[in-house]
Protein backbone atom coordinates (compact mmCIF):
# COMPACT_ATOMS: atom_id res chain seq x y z
CA UNK A 1 0.00 0.00 0.00
CA UNK A 2 3.06 2.21 1.16
CA UNK A 3 4.46 1.76 -2.67
CA UNK A 4 1.20 2.65 -4.54
CA UNK A 5 0.46 6.25 -4.12
CA UNK A 6 3.46 7.48 -5.32
CA UNK A 7 2.34 6.72 -8.71
CA UNK A 8 -0.24 9.67 -7.97
CA UNK A 9 3.12 11.49 -8.60
CA UNK A 10 3.69 10.78 -11.67
CA UNK A 11 5.46 13.69 -14.35
CA UNK A 12 2.18 14.48 -16.04
CA UNK A 13 0.35 15.16 -12.81
CA UNK A 14 -0.19 18.73 -12.21
CA UNK A 15 1.58 20.39 -9.08
CA UNK A 16 -1.80 21.18 -7.28
CA UNK A 17 -2.50 17.25 -7.65
CA UNK A 18 0.81 16.48 -6.91
CA UNK A 19 0.46 18.22 -3.36
CA UNK A 20 -2.52 16.64 -2.86
CA UNK A 21 -1.15 13.27 -3.34
CA UNK A 22 1.50 14.29 -1.06
CA UNK A 23 -0.90 14.81 1.66
CA UNK A 24 -2.90 12.11 1.29
CA UNK A 25 0.91 9.57 1.21
CA UNK A 26 1.76 11.68 4.48
CA UNK A 27 -1.52 10.62 6.30
CA UNK A 28 -1.36 6.94 5.09
CA UNK A 29 1.77 6.16 6.14
CA UNK A 30 0.90 7.98 9.58
CA UNK A 31 -2.31 6.50 10.43
CA UNK A 32 -0.99 3.06 8.93
CA UNK A 33 1.94 2.88 11.44
CA UNK A 34 -1.34 3.07 14.60
CA UNK A 35 -2.60 0.05 13.42
CA UNK A 36 -1.01 -2.94 14.88
CA UNK A 37 -1.94 -6.05 17.12
CA UNK A 38 -0.56 -5.47 21.00
CA UNK A 39 1.51 -9.03 21.80
CA UNK A 40 -0.62 -9.85 24.60
CA UNK A 41 -4.08 -9.08 22.70
CA UNK A 42 -5.01 -6.28 25.52
CA UNK A 43 -5.35 -9.34 27.90
CA UNK A 44 -2.64 -8.48 30.25
CA UNK A 45 -5.42 -5.51 31.86
CA UNK A 46 -7.41 -8.82 32.66
CA UNK A 47 -4.79 -10.62 34.33
CA UNK A 48 -4.29 -7.67 36.42
CA UNK A 49 -7.79 -6.95 37.95
CA UNK A 50 -7.53 -10.78 39.03
CA UNK A 51 -4.29 -10.49 40.71
CA UNK A 52 -5.22 -7.25 42.56
CA UNK A 53 -9.07 -7.93 43.26
CA UNK A 54 -9.42 -11.58 43.81
CA UNK A 55 -5.29 -12.24 43.93
CA UNK A 56 -5.37 -14.96 41.28
CA UNK A 57 -4.02 -15.54 38.08
CA UNK A 58 -6.70 -15.48 34.48
CA UNK A 59 -4.99 -17.02 31.51
CA UNK A 60 -5.93 -16.70 27.59
CA UNK A 61 -5.24 -19.70 25.76
CA UNK A 62 -4.06 -19.11 22.21
CA UNK A 63 -1.83 -22.33 21.65
CA UNK A 64 -1.24 -25.51 22.01
CA UNK A 65 1.91 -24.43 24.49
CA UNK A 66 -0.64 -22.18 26.67
CA UNK A 67 -2.89 -25.36 26.84
CA UNK A 68 0.15 -27.40 28.39
CA UNK A 69 1.33 -24.98 30.65
CA UNK A 70 -2.57 -24.35 32.30
CA UNK A 71 -3.00 -27.92 32.53
CA UNK A 72 0.20 -28.65 34.22
CA UNK A 73 -0.60 -25.70 36.94
CA UNK A 74 -3.94 -27.27 37.38
CA UNK A 75 -2.03 -30.94 38.53
CA UNK A 76 0.08 -28.81 40.72
CA UNK A 77 -2.94 -27.63 42.43
CA UNK A 78 -4.56 -30.63 42.38
CA UNK A 79 -1.49 -32.73 43.70
CA UNK A 80 -0.75 -29.86 46.52
CA UNK A 81 -4.14 -29.93 47.52
CA UNK A 82 -4.18 -33.81 48.23
CA UNK A 83 -0.53 -33.26 50.20
CA UNK A 84 -2.00 -30.41 52.80
CA UNK A 85 -3.35 -30.88 55.91
CA UNK A 86 -6.86 -30.55 55.46
CA UNK A 87 -6.07 -32.99 52.10
CA UNK A 88 -9.13 -31.61 50.05
CA UNK A 89 -9.35 -28.85 47.27
CA UNK A 90 -10.08 -25.49 48.72
CA UNK A 91 -12.15 -22.77 47.51
CA UNK A 92 -8.78 -20.55 46.44
CA UNK A 93 -7.65 -23.21 44.18
CA UNK A 94 -10.91 -24.00 43.07
CA UNK A 95 -11.44 -20.42 41.81
CA UNK A 96 -7.59 -20.50 40.06
CA UNK A 97 -8.25 -23.40 38.51
CA UNK A 98 -11.71 -22.49 37.25
CA UNK A 99 -10.11 -19.13 35.62
CA UNK A 100 -7.15 -21.35 33.93
CA UNK A 101 -9.32 -24.10 33.03
CA UNK A 102 -13.01 -23.38 32.45
CA UNK A 103 -13.69 -23.70 28.74
CA UNK A 104 -16.79 -21.35 28.54
CA UNK A 105 -14.62 -18.73 29.85
CA UNK A 106 -11.91 -19.23 27.71
CA UNK A 107 -14.27 -19.11 24.89
CA UNK A 108 -15.77 -15.76 26.00
CA UNK A 109 -12.04 -14.64 25.86
CA UNK A 110 -12.05 -14.67 22.03
CA UNK A 111 -14.04 -11.54 22.02
CA UNK A 112 -11.14 -9.60 23.11
CA UNK A 113 -9.09 -10.78 19.92
CA UNK A 114 -12.49 -10.05 17.39
CA UNK A 115 -12.32 -6.47 19.16
CA UNK A 116 -8.84 -5.72 18.75
CA UNK A 117 -8.99 -7.22 15.12
CA UNK A 118 -11.94 -4.63 14.63
CA UNK A 119 -9.54 -1.79 16.32
CA UNK A 120 -6.61 -2.49 14.01
CA UNK A 121 -8.94 -2.48 11.04
CA UNK A 122 -10.37 0.90 11.63
CA UNK A 123 -7.04 2.20 11.61
CA UNK A 124 -5.83 0.23 8.26
CA UNK A 125 -6.65 2.82 5.15
CA UNK A 126 -8.81 1.30 2.89
CA UNK A 127 -7.39 -0.30 -0.08
CA UNK A 128 -7.24 1.85 -3.52
CA UNK A 129 -9.31 1.05 -6.47
CA UNK A 130 -7.99 0.01 -10.23
CA UNK A 131 -9.73 0.18 -12.84
CA UNK A 132 -8.64 -0.79 -16.54
CA UNK A 133 -10.65 -0.82 -19.84
CA UNK A 134 -9.66 -1.37 -23.41
CA UNK A 135 -11.72 -0.91 -26.51
CA UNK A 136 -10.98 -0.91 -30.25
CA UNK A 137 -13.29 0.06 -32.85
CA UNK A 138 -11.61 -0.62 -36.67
CA UNK A 139 -7.60 -0.25 -36.28
CA UNK A 140 -8.17 2.63 -33.06
CA UNK A 141 -7.39 1.02 -29.82
CA UNK A 142 -8.77 3.12 -26.82
CA UNK A 143 -7.44 2.32 -22.99
CA UNK A 144 -8.44 3.68 -19.97
CA UNK A 145 -6.64 3.57 -16.42
CA UNK A 146 -7.99 4.92 -13.20
CA UNK A 147 -6.63 4.13 -9.72
CA UNK A 148 -8.93 5.73 -7.19
CA UNK A 149 -8.83 6.15 -3.10
CA UNK A 150 -11.88 6.92 -0.92
CA UNK A 151 -11.04 10.23 0.59
CA UNK A 152 -14.25 9.99 2.93
CA UNK A 153 -12.56 7.15 4.64
CA UNK A 154 -9.18 9.07 5.17
CA UNK A 155 -11.29 11.84 6.64
CA UNK A 156 -13.28 9.93 9.24
CA UNK A 157 -10.84 7.31 10.50
CA UNK A 158 -9.46 9.34 13.20
CA UNK A 159 -13.20 8.93 14.26
CA UNK A 160 -13.37 5.45 13.43
CA UNK A 161 -10.38 4.42 15.35
CA UNK A 162 -11.42 6.70 18.48
CA UNK A 163 -14.62 4.88 18.10
CA UNK A 164 -13.09 0.92 17.91
CA UNK A 165 -10.91 1.97 20.76
CA UNK A 166 -13.38 2.60 23.21
CA UNK A 167 -15.64 -0.06 21.84
CA UNK A 168 -12.24 -2.68 22.69
CA UNK A 169 -11.74 -1.48 26.04
CA UNK A 170 -15.32 -2.03 26.46
CA UNK A 171 -14.91 -5.61 25.97
CA UNK A 172 -12.07 -6.17 27.72
CA UNK A 173 -14.02 -4.67 30.72
CA UNK A 174 -17.31 -6.67 30.18
CA UNK A 175 -14.93 -10.02 29.53
CA UNK A 176 -13.11 -9.18 32.92
CA UNK A 177 -16.22 -9.02 34.74
CA UNK A 178 -17.10 -12.26 33.48
CA UNK A 179 -13.94 -13.53 34.76
CA UNK A 180 -14.67 -12.33 38.19
CA UNK A 181 -18.67 -13.70 38.01
CA UNK A 182 -16.42 -16.82 37.27
CA UNK A 183 -14.73 -16.85 39.97
CA UNK A 184 -17.31 -16.23 42.47
CA UNK A 185 -19.68 -18.48 40.74
CA UNK A 186 -16.79 -20.91 41.50
CA UNK A 187 -16.57 -20.44 44.97
CA UNK A 188 -20.25 -20.57 45.60
CA UNK A 189 -20.33 -23.81 43.78
CA UNK A 190 -17.27 -25.30 46.45
CA UNK A 191 -19.11 -24.08 49.18
CA UNK A 192 -22.20 -25.91 48.14
CA UNK A 193 -19.93 -29.26 47.07
CA UNK A 194 -18.07 -28.96 50.56
CA UNK A 195 -21.64 -28.35 52.32
CA UNK A 196 -23.72 -31.25 50.81
CA UNK A 197 -20.73 -33.42 51.12
CA UNK A 198 -20.48 -32.52 55.28
CA UNK A 199 -24.51 -33.30 55.14
CA UNK A 200 -24.09 -35.92 53.75
CA UNK A 201 -21.49 -37.57 56.31
CA UNK A 202 -23.72 -36.72 59.30
CA UNK A 203 -26.35 -37.80 58.09
CA UNK A 204 -24.80 -41.06 57.53
CA UNK A 205 -24.08 -41.49 61.43
CA UNK A 206 -28.17 -39.97 61.94
CA UNK A 207 -28.91 -43.17 59.40
CA UNK A 208 -26.79 -45.66 61.60
CA UNK A 209 -28.14 -44.67 64.82
CA UNK A 210 -31.57 -44.85 63.79
CA UNK A 211 -31.17 -48.47 62.18
CA UNK A 212 -29.84 -49.33 65.83
CA UNK A 213 -32.55 -47.60 67.26
CA UNK A 214 -35.36 -49.62 64.82
CA UNK A 215 -33.72 -53.04 65.51
CA UNK A 216 -33.35 -52.54 69.62
CA UNK A 217 -37.18 -51.55 69.44
CA UNK A 218 -38.27 -54.25 67.20
CA UNK A 219 -36.17 -56.56 69.26
CA UNK A 220 -38.03 -55.63 72.37
CA UNK A 221 -41.04 -55.61 70.99
CA UNK A 222 -41.12 -59.10 70.01
CA UNK A 223 -40.51 -60.00 73.75
CA UNK A 224 -42.89 -57.63 75.03
CA UNK A 225 -41.08 -54.91 76.30
CA UNK A 226 -41.76 -52.11 74.11
CA UNK A 227 -45.52 -51.31 72.92
CA UNK A 228 -45.90 -51.43 69.06
CA UNK A 229 -46.52 -47.45 69.10
CA UNK A 230 -43.29 -46.88 69.92
CA UNK A 231 -41.62 -49.61 67.83
CA UNK A 232 -43.68 -48.02 64.92
CA UNK A 233 -42.18 -44.92 66.27
CA UNK A 234 -38.70 -45.68 65.94
CA UNK A 235 -39.26 -47.81 62.61
CA UNK A 236 -41.06 -44.60 60.95
CA UNK A 237 -37.87 -42.50 62.58
CA UNK A 238 -35.52 -44.61 60.96
CA UNK A 239 -37.30 -44.86 57.39
CA UNK A 240 -37.27 -41.03 57.34
CA UNK A 241 -33.46 -40.57 58.07
CA UNK A 242 -32.95 -43.41 55.33
CA UNK A 243 -34.94 -40.91 52.92
CA UNK A 244 -33.19 -38.15 54.10
CA UNK A 245 -29.88 -39.93 53.49
CA UNK A 246 -30.54 -40.46 49.70
CA UNK A 247 -31.92 -36.92 49.34
CA UNK A 248 -28.28 -36.09 51.01
CA UNK A 249 -26.38 -38.30 48.91
CA UNK A 250 -28.48 -37.38 45.68
CA UNK A 251 -27.87 -33.35 46.56
CA UNK A 252 -24.63 -33.75 46.93
CA UNK A 253 -23.56 -35.60 43.59
CA UNK A 254 -25.77 -32.38 42.15
CA UNK A 255 -23.35 -29.87 43.96
CA UNK A 256 -20.43 -32.28 43.00
CA UNK A 257 -21.21 -31.62 39.39
CA UNK A 258 -22.00 -28.29 39.79
CA UNK A 259 -18.54 -27.29 40.85
CA UNK A 260 -17.26 -30.05 38.14
CA UNK A 261 -18.50 -27.93 35.58
CA UNK A 262 -17.08 -24.66 36.64
CA UNK A 263 -13.43 -26.30 37.05
CA UNK A 264 -13.77 -27.41 33.63
CA UNK A 265 -12.05 -31.09 32.26
CA UNK A 266 -9.49 -31.89 34.79
CA UNK A 267 -6.18 -33.70 33.84
CA UNK A 268 -7.01 -37.54 33.82
CA UNK A 269 -11.03 -36.85 33.36
CA UNK A 270 -12.22 -39.99 31.01
CA UNK A 271 -15.09 -40.46 29.11
CA UNK A 272 -17.47 -43.70 31.21
CA UNK A 273 -18.50 -43.75 34.90
CA UNK A 274 -14.58 -42.99 35.85
CA UNK A 275 -15.24 -39.68 38.01
CA UNK A 276 -12.50 -37.04 37.86
CA UNK A 277 -10.13 -37.07 40.38
CA UNK A 278 -11.48 -34.32 42.53
CA UNK A 279 -11.14 -34.88 46.60
CA UNK A 280 -12.62 -31.75 48.45
CA UNK A 281 -11.75 -30.39 52.15
CA UNK A 282 -13.98 -32.03 54.30
CA UNK A 283 -15.42 -28.94 56.14
CA UNK A 284 -16.47 -25.31 55.42
CA UNK A 285 -14.40 -22.52 56.81
CA UNK A 286 -15.03 -21.05 60.03
CA UNK A 287 -16.55 -17.78 60.66
CA UNK A 288 -15.01 -14.55 60.12
CA UNK A 289 -15.12 -12.30 63.53
CA UNK A 290 -17.33 -9.67 62.10
CA UNK A 291 -19.37 -9.42 59.06
CA UNK A 292 -18.75 -6.94 55.96
CA UNK A 293 -19.31 -3.63 57.50
CA UNK A 294 -19.79 0.23 56.09
CA UNK A 295 -20.61 3.11 57.31
CA UNK A 296 -24.19 3.79 55.47
CA UNK A 297 -25.35 2.29 52.53
CA UNK A 298 -24.64 4.95 50.04
CA UNK A 299 -21.21 4.44 50.89
CA UNK A 300 -21.35 0.73 49.98
CA UNK A 301 -23.76 1.69 46.52
CA UNK A 302 -20.95 4.90 45.94
CA UNK A 303 -18.27 2.27 46.04
CA UNK A 304 -20.26 -0.55 43.92
CA UNK A 305 -20.71 2.26 41.17
CA UNK A 306 -17.09 3.11 41.11
CA UNK A 307 -15.64 -0.49 41.26
CA UNK A 308 -18.07 -2.52 39.08
CA UNK A 309 -16.70 -3.58 35.67
CA UNK A 310 -20.33 -3.71 34.10
CA UNK A 311 -21.43 -0.18 35.16
CA UNK A 312 -17.74 0.94 33.72
CA UNK A 313 -18.63 -0.63 30.22
CA UNK A 314 -21.58 1.05 29.95
CA UNK A 315 -20.75 4.38 30.45
CA UNK A 316 -17.94 3.69 28.04
CA UNK A 317 -20.24 2.53 25.39
CA UNK A 318 -22.57 5.46 25.96
CA UNK A 319 -19.54 7.57 25.47
CA UNK A 320 -18.45 5.61 22.29
CA UNK A 321 -22.04 5.94 20.62
CA UNK A 322 -22.38 9.59 21.82
CA UNK A 323 -19.04 9.88 19.07
CA UNK A 324 -20.60 7.60 16.65
CA UNK A 325 -23.82 9.94 16.77
CA UNK A 326 -21.81 12.98 15.88
CA UNK A 327 -19.81 11.35 12.70
CA UNK A 328 -22.84 10.01 11.62
CA UNK A 329 -24.74 13.38 11.73
CA UNK A 330 -21.21 14.99 10.06
CA UNK A 331 -21.36 12.53 7.28
CA UNK A 332 -24.62 12.44 6.61
CA UNK A 333 -24.74 14.35 3.57
CA UNK A 334 -21.55 13.25 1.73
CA UNK A 335 -21.63 9.37 2.88
CA UNK A 336 -19.06 8.79 -0.15
CA UNK A 337 -16.26 10.35 -1.50
CA UNK A 338 -13.76 8.93 -3.74
CA UNK A 339 -10.64 10.65 -5.13
CA UNK A 340 -9.11 9.06 -8.49
CA UNK A 341 -5.74 9.69 -11.03
CA UNK A 342 -6.91 8.97 -14.33
CA UNK A 343 -4.98 7.95 -17.73
CA UNK A 344 -6.14 7.53 -21.10
CA UNK A 345 -4.63 6.37 -23.96
CA UNK A 346 -5.69 5.99 -27.33
CA UNK A 347 -4.15 5.09 -31.01
CA UNK A 348 -2.49 8.16 -32.66
CA UNK A 349 -2.93 10.71 -29.83
CA UNK A 350 -1.47 11.66 -26.74
CA UNK A 351 -2.10 10.46 -23.53
CA UNK A 352 -5.00 11.69 -21.48
CA UNK A 353 -3.94 12.37 -17.92
CA UNK A 354 -5.87 13.80 -15.19
CA UNK A 355 -8.36 13.60 -11.90
CA UNK A 356 -11.77 12.61 -11.51
CA UNK A 357 -14.29 13.24 -7.85
CA UNK A 358 -16.79 10.88 -7.19
CA UNK A 359 -19.50 11.81 -4.75
CA UNK A 360 -22.78 10.55 -3.68
CA UNK A 361 -25.57 13.74 -4.07
CA UNK A 362 -28.15 13.71 -1.67
CA UNK A 363 -30.98 13.78 -3.71
CA UNK A 364 -33.50 10.86 -2.48
CA UNK A 365 -31.40 9.92 0.98
CA UNK A 366 -30.25 12.55 3.00
CA UNK A 367 -29.72 10.45 5.51
CA UNK A 368 -32.46 11.03 7.91
CA UNK A 369 -32.80 7.09 8.55
CA UNK A 370 -29.26 6.76 9.75
CA UNK A 371 -28.97 9.61 12.06
CA UNK A 372 -32.65 8.61 13.68
CA UNK A 373 -31.01 5.11 14.13
CA UNK A 374 -27.83 6.62 15.38
CA UNK A 375 -29.96 8.63 18.08
CA UNK A 376 -32.34 5.93 19.13
CA UNK A 377 -29.08 3.65 19.80
CA UNK A 378 -27.24 6.10 21.72
CA UNK A 379 -30.48 6.82 23.87
CA UNK A 380 -31.10 3.07 24.48
CA UNK A 381 -27.33 2.85 25.45
CA UNK A 382 -28.10 5.62 27.78
CA UNK A 383 -31.31 4.25 29.77
CA UNK A 384 -28.92 0.87 29.44
CA UNK A 385 -26.21 2.72 31.58
CA UNK A 386 -29.16 4.23 33.57
CA UNK A 387 -30.80 0.57 34.54
CA UNK A 388 -26.53 -0.97 35.14
CA UNK A 389 -26.30 2.03 37.64
CA UNK A 390 -29.88 0.91 39.43
CA UNK A 391 -29.36 -2.17 39.42
CA UNK A 392 -26.33 -1.66 40.88
CA UNK A 393 -27.27 -0.05 44.03
CA UNK A 394 -29.73 -2.52 44.26
CA UNK A 395 -27.79 -5.68 44.35
CA UNK A 396 -25.62 -4.04 46.98
CA UNK A 397 -28.15 -3.38 49.22
CA UNK A 398 -29.59 -7.07 48.86
CA UNK A 399 -26.32 -8.62 49.31
CA UNK A 400 -25.40 -6.15 51.85
CA UNK A 401 -28.46 -7.02 53.79
CA UNK A 402 -28.59 -10.88 52.96
CA UNK A 403 -24.78 -11.32 54.41
CA UNK A 404 -25.23 -9.30 57.55
CA UNK A 405 -28.12 -11.59 58.11
CA UNK A 406 -26.58 -14.92 57.48
CA UNK A 407 -24.37 -13.53 59.34
CA UNK A 408 -25.91 -13.28 62.70
CA UNK A 409 -27.65 -16.61 61.74
CA UNK A 410 -24.70 -18.44 61.21
CA UNK A 411 -23.13 -16.70 64.50
CA UNK A 412 -25.98 -17.87 66.55
CA UNK A 413 -26.06 -21.56 65.49
CA UNK A 414 -22.20 -21.08 66.64
CA UNK A 415 -22.25 -19.76 69.85
CA UNK A 416 -25.67 -20.53 71.30
CA UNK A 417 -27.99 -22.63 69.65
CA UNK A 418 -24.85 -25.91 68.53
CA UNK A 419 -23.27 -25.53 72.14
CA UNK A 420 -26.60 -25.55 74.12
CA UNK A 421 -27.71 -28.73 71.87
CA UNK A 422 -24.30 -30.03 73.28
CA UNK A 423 -24.48 -29.55 76.53
CA UNK A 424 -27.83 -31.12 76.93
CA UNK A 425 -26.46 -33.79 74.49
CA UNK A 426 -23.72 -34.14 77.24
CA UNK A 427 -26.33 -33.80 80.10
CA UNK A 428 -28.80 -36.80 78.59
CA UNK A 429 -25.39 -38.84 78.41
CA UNK A 430 -24.63 -38.46 81.68
CA UNK A 431 -28.39 -38.97 83.29
CA UNK A 432 -28.04 -42.47 80.64
CA UNK A 433 -24.90 -43.52 82.32
CA UNK A 434 -26.52 -43.29 85.82
CA UNK A 435 -29.38 -45.59 84.41
CA UNK A 436 -31.85 -41.87 84.96
CA UNK A 437 -32.87 -42.24 81.17
CA UNK A 438 -33.51 -45.09 78.52
CA UNK A 439 -31.53 -45.71 75.67
CA UNK A 440 -34.73 -44.19 73.39
CA UNK A 441 -34.55 -41.17 75.53
CA UNK A 442 -31.08 -40.87 74.13
CA UNK A 443 -32.03 -41.39 71.16
CA UNK A 444 -34.75 -38.99 71.09
CA UNK A 445 -32.39 -36.39 72.10
CA UNK A 446 -29.99 -37.78 68.86
CA UNK A 447 -33.15 -37.02 66.50
CA UNK A 448 -33.24 -33.60 68.03
CA UNK A 449 -29.61 -32.72 67.37
CA UNK A 450 -29.70 -34.15 63.76
CA UNK A 451 -31.85 -30.94 62.87
CA UNK A 452 -29.74 -28.28 64.62
CA UNK A 453 -26.57 -29.97 62.89
CA UNK A 454 -28.24 -29.79 59.67
CA UNK A 455 -29.44 -26.10 59.99
CA UNK A 456 -26.01 -24.70 61.89
CA UNK A 457 -24.02 -26.53 58.59
CA UNK A 458 -26.85 -24.55 55.97
CA UNK A 459 -26.36 -21.68 58.06
CA UNK A 460 -22.77 -21.73 57.91
CA UNK A 461 -23.09 -22.41 53.77
CA UNK A 462 -25.61 -19.45 53.29
CA UNK A 463 -23.07 -17.31 54.78
CA UNK A 464 -20.43 -17.60 52.71
CA UNK A 465 -22.45 -17.81 49.66
CA UNK A 466 -24.17 -14.34 50.75
CA UNK A 467 -20.51 -13.30 51.18
CA UNK A 468 -19.13 -14.35 47.89
CA UNK A 469 -22.49 -12.40 46.10
CA UNK A 470 -21.93 -9.03 47.97
CA UNK A 471 -17.62 -9.26 46.81
CA UNK A 472 -19.46 -9.74 43.01
CA UNK A 473 -21.99 -6.72 43.86
CA UNK A 474 -18.88 -4.81 44.85
CA UNK A 475 -17.01 -5.34 41.61
CA UNK A 476 -15.13 -8.14 42.75
CA UNK A 477 -13.39 -6.76 45.78
CA UNK A 478 -13.86 -8.88 49.29
CA UNK A 479 -15.27 -6.70 51.76
CA UNK A 480 -13.79 -4.63 54.70
CA UNK A 481 -14.04 -6.61 58.20
CA UNK A 482 -13.23 -4.70 60.67
CA UNK A 483 -11.14 -7.21 63.08
CA UNK A 484 -12.19 -7.17 66.76
CA UNK A 485 -10.09 -9.26 69.59
CA UNK A 486 -13.46 -9.15 71.47
CA UNK A 487 -15.73 -11.33 69.22
CA UNK A 488 -13.13 -14.05 68.54
CA UNK A 489 -12.57 -14.96 72.41
CA UNK A 490 -16.29 -16.30 72.11
CA UNK A 491 -15.93 -18.29 68.70
CA UNK A 492 -16.28 -21.67 70.78
CA UNK A 493 -17.73 -23.78 68.18
CA UNK A 494 -17.52 -23.67 64.60
CA UNK A 495 -20.85 -24.31 62.88
CA UNK A 496 -19.36 -25.68 60.20
CA UNK A 497 -17.95 -28.49 62.57
CA UNK A 498 -20.40 -29.12 65.07
CA UNK A 499 -18.69 -30.69 68.09
CA UNK A 500 -21.78 -31.79 69.39
CA UNK A 501 -23.73 -33.89 66.73
CA UNK A 502 -22.24 -36.92 67.07
CA UNK A 503 -22.60 -37.51 70.88
CA UNK A 504 -25.48 -38.92 71.89
CA UNK A 505 -25.77 -40.44 68.79
CA UNK A 506 -22.30 -42.60 68.86
CA UNK A 507 -23.59 -43.31 72.43
CA UNK A 508 -26.86 -44.83 71.56
CA UNK A 509 -25.55 -46.76 68.83
CA UNK A 510 -22.53 -47.98 70.33
CA UNK A 511 -25.21 -49.49 73.20
CA UNK A 512 -27.72 -51.21 70.75
CA UNK A 513 -24.73 -52.81 69.17
CA UNK A 514 -23.26 -53.89 73.02
CA UNK A 515 -26.61 -55.07 73.94
CA UNK A 516 -28.80 -56.83 71.17
CA UNK A 517 -31.37 -58.22 73.45
CA UNK A 518 -32.65 -54.93 74.15
CA UNK A 519 -32.83 -55.05 77.79
CA UNK A 520 -33.65 -52.04 79.92
CA UNK A 521 -30.31 -49.89 81.41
Amino acid sequence: MRGKPRALAGRHVAPSTRAACAIVCATTLLLAGCASFSADGGFDAVNQTAQQRINKEARWIRSDADADSAAQRVRELLQQDKNTKEAGLGADDAVQIALLNNPTLQASYAALGIAEADLVQAGRLPNPGFSFSRTHAGGDIKIDRSLSLAIMNLLTMPAASAIEQRRFRQTRLQLTDQMLRTAAQTREAWYRAVAAEQSLHYLQQVNQAAEAAHELAAQMAQRGNFSKLDASREQLFYAESSAQLARARKQAGLEREALLRALGPLPGEVSGNQQPPLRLQQQLPALPPQSAQFTSENEAEQLALDQRLDVQAARLEVSGLQDSLGLTRSTRLINVLDLGYLRNSESGKAPEIGYQVSLEIPLFDWGQARVAKAEAIYMQSAQKLAAAAHEARSQVRSAYLSQRSAYQVARSYQQQIVPLRKRMSEENLLRYNGMLISVFDLLADAREQASTVSAAIEAARDFWIADSELQMAMGGIAPVRPVSPASTADATINPAQPQASPHSTHGAHQHVRQNPQGTQP
